[in-house]
């Protein structure tokens, strides 16, 4: 038979992540399933564990070289005729429904057992041609349908004897006691007026129903107990073979009867009619049978082919979402690493002048502080989602957000040629108290968009105001950033803040992003209470909205200017540095010993813990403990520490200094018995008052 062919470049890509879904989803059928190609030699794509063994195989790879791994491998050679016959009209019929054939399979052992086979046929562009086929053992039935053949032939020959009859009352009652169904059956008098209805016993039982008292001989007693959904096109075709005096139409419909005793329940109903010469009818005779079991089997069977279906589809939309973001993560990351750059290739041609270099630096810490909290956004994204991620407030100058905003993008605006405006002079309460990296995160990803749409020689500007809220002391403070980029389209308006959603003019303009940015943002938004809403034109630039109710706070002590962090003094502390790496050893020993601290060095877990075991004579005071390093790492070292016999050195204080910066990984170093958590980059005030709070009471 011919086959569509089917494009390789299109096949459907499964994984080592795909395979579990799968198997998870088939572990409880009762039957096996597998996957194939519906093209070209019909290979297998996956099978899983019940089908392996209904071949009597014990593996996969014994399976594989059993079978060859393809379809026509599984089935009987004289059986796949008719197989072949059956997949093609499921394919011309574009896969409307399940398709089910029968067929023989030889088991390795050299048995031969019958198959139902229950397959689904799939095309489209992404995947290509597939089937999905689940098949159960149906050996004992194919030879129970053989003796019930067999019976039914008898049964024929004595309902042949009975065809000179006027009515066929006699012959359904014959039928009903071999296949013990319910039964009903209808006269006509010769105008085709329905005058008696006959209800059987056996079909009063099947719906909970004792006697005709109960249940009475009439067409209403089985027409009102329809299920709604059934009711109009089971009286259709009820009443479409009464009407038919052709003869032609039969009575087979299956719908759903309320019973008595045990709600809904599916019944497949046949009927046929015997008529006069002229063709009105004169009995009407027919048949129920309970086919719930088979409905449920059917549903579930269907519902685990749709379960299946979705899983498959999440992991490959999830596979496909997680190679989008590595590969376009990089814009979001560039902005803040291009300003540092930058300004350390300035400071460095600038040695001479102090104030330059110093606002230099001052700009590059800026930078790096929105880079550490953009990557922990990056690792943090399941908190957002999940609605985890906590949101820290505390107080801050709206004015120093917007420097800090400026010296970020700075370069990137020179290097583009644009005019950015940023305007402050509206707020009479610059101190607020708010989340200031959060919110520099959602001004800076709004930003990065207007940098990247708008053409050499535009504008940008960013103006906060503030506007009276629910009560005295939180205002409303709107930022409006405005831009005179390509703008957007309507329709995309309606989904920008979705993930990975992208507007189509950056694809003919050839601008790359993630499309997570302005996900990120609303989440972010969210998060502070606030609100979020944007204003584009194609051609005339976009307009973007952010409103915050902030609450007032006073003006800190300090400068705003952010100055490096004083070093206290601890001359004579005796630390160990644990640090593998070269660079990290040298930056915090360059610190401690500037601020005389006698610090020794330890490259692993296993070097630390025997410098502590050798230093009895003179202990250290403190360990820096990193946590992961080769050899043995940091919870390992603390534990060995901890269990030395000398209680002094026992006891010493040992102090995480680590880049696993999340609360779980401080909560697993004190668990560990270490004394404190410092997160990395090192903190330098965050590292002396650590010091200072843990050794200073005890030095003089």
């Amino acid at each position: 038979m011919q086959r569509r062919k089917r494009t390789d470049s299109h096949s459907l890509l499964f994984s080592e992540q795909t395979f579990p879904i799968i198997e998870q989803i088939t572990a409880g059928m009762p039957g096996g399933f597998f996957i194939y190609h519906a093209g070209g030699d019909q290979r297998l794509i996956y099978a899983n564990q019940a089908l392996i063994h209904i071949y009597g195989c014990e593996t996969l790879e014994e399976f594989q070289a059993y079978t060859g791994y393809t379809f026509p491998g599984l089935v009987h050679p004289e059986d796949q005729e008719n197989t072949e016959q059956s997949i093609q009209q499921q394919v011309y019929a574009h896969g409307s429904e399940l398709d089910y054939v029968e067929y023989r399979i030889i088991r390795k052992d050299g048995a031969v057992r019958w198959i139902e086979d229950y397959g689904h046929f799939v095309h489209s562009e992404q995947y290509g041609s597939l089937f999905y086929v689940f098949v159960k053992d149906a050996t004992e039935k194919h030879f129970k349908a053989i003796d019930n053949t067999h019976i039914a032939q008898l049964a024929q020959e004595r309902l042949a004897a009975l065809e000179a009859l006027e009515h066929e009352t006699t012959a359904l009652k014959l039928v009903h006691e071999i296949l013990s169904s319910g039964m009903w059956t209808m006269d006509f008098d010769q105008q085709g007026q329905m005058v008696s209805v006959f209800w059987s016993q056996d079909f009063r039982a099947m719906i909970g129903y004792r006697d005709e008292e109960d249940f009475p001989n009439v067409l209403s007693s089985w027409s009102d107990l329809l299920h709604p959904d059934d009711r109009d096109r089971v009286l259709k075709q009820y009443y479409a073979t009464i009407d038919d005096y052709t003869g032609k139409t039969l009575y087979d419909v299956e719908y759903r009867l309320l019973t008595k005793d045990r709600g809904y329940r599916w019944f497949r109903a046949t009927g046929k009619l015997s008529r006069r010469a002229d063709g009105t009818p004169i009995t009407y005779v027919g048949m129920f049978v309970d086919i719930t079991h088979r409905k449920e089997t059917d549903e579930k069977l269907t519902e685990q082919h749709k379960l299946l279906e979705e899983a498959l589809e999440r992991a490959q939309r999830a596979s496909q979402a997680k190679t989008m973001f590595l590969n376009n993560m990089s814009h979001d990351i560039r902005t803040p690493m291009n300003a540092i750059i930058g300004f350390t290739n300035l400071a460095a041609t600038h040695l001479d002048d102090q104030e330059l270099v110093r606002d230099y630096l001052d700009k590059i810490r800026a930078s790096s502080s929105h880079l550490l909290s953009l990557i922990n956004d990056v690792l943090d994204m399941s908190r957002i989602e999940s609605g985890k991620l906590a949101i820290d407030a505390a107080p801050c100058s709206l004015s120093q957000v917007l420097r800090d905003l400026q010296s970020i993008i700075h370069a990137d605006v020179e290097s583009k040629g644009l005019h950015l405006r940023l305007d402050d002079s509206a707020l009479l309460h610059p101190y607020v108290v708010c989340d200031q990296l959060r919110l520099n995160q959602v001004l800076l990803n709004i930003l990065s968009n207007a940098l990247k749409f708008t053409p050499s020689g535009g504008d940008i500007s960013v103006r906060v105001t503030e506007r009276p809220g629910d009560s005295p002391d939180v205002p409303i403070y709107e930022f409006r950033i405005r831009d005179t980029g390509i703008g957007m389209a309507p329709e995309f308006l309606d989904h920008i803040f979705k993930p990975f959603e992208r507007e189509r003019t950056s694809t003919v303009s050839g601008i790359q992003g993630t499309g997570l940015g302005m996900s990120i943002t609303q989440n972010l938004v969210n998060l502070m209470n606030g609100q979020i809403a944007v204003e584009s034109q194609l051609g005339q630039g976009s307009t973007f909205t952010c409103s915050f109710p902030f609450r007032l706070s006073e003006p800190p002590g300090a400068q705003e200017r952010t100055e490096a962090p004083a070093i206290q003094p601890c001359t004579g502390w005796r630390l160990l540095l644990v640090e593998d790496n070269e660079l990290n050893q040298e930056i915090a020993m360059t610190i401690l010993e500037e601020a005389g601290c006698i610090v020794a060095a330890a490259s692993n877990g296993a070097e630390a813990v025997d410098m502590v075991q050798h230093s009895a004579d003179s202990p250290y005071d403190l360990v820096l403990m990193d946590i992961q390093m080769p050899v043995m790492d940091g919870i390992e070292a603390t534990k060995a520490i901890r269990a030395l016999t000398d209680p002094r050195l026992a006891r010493m204080p040992i102090v995480a200094m680590t880049a696993n910066a999340f609360e779980e990984d401080r909560q697993r170093v004190l668990s560990a018995g270490m004394n404190g958590h410092l997160g990395k980059p090192i903190d330098v005030g965050k590292l002396f008052a650590t010091l200072q709070e843990i050794l200073g009471h005890s030095q003089t």
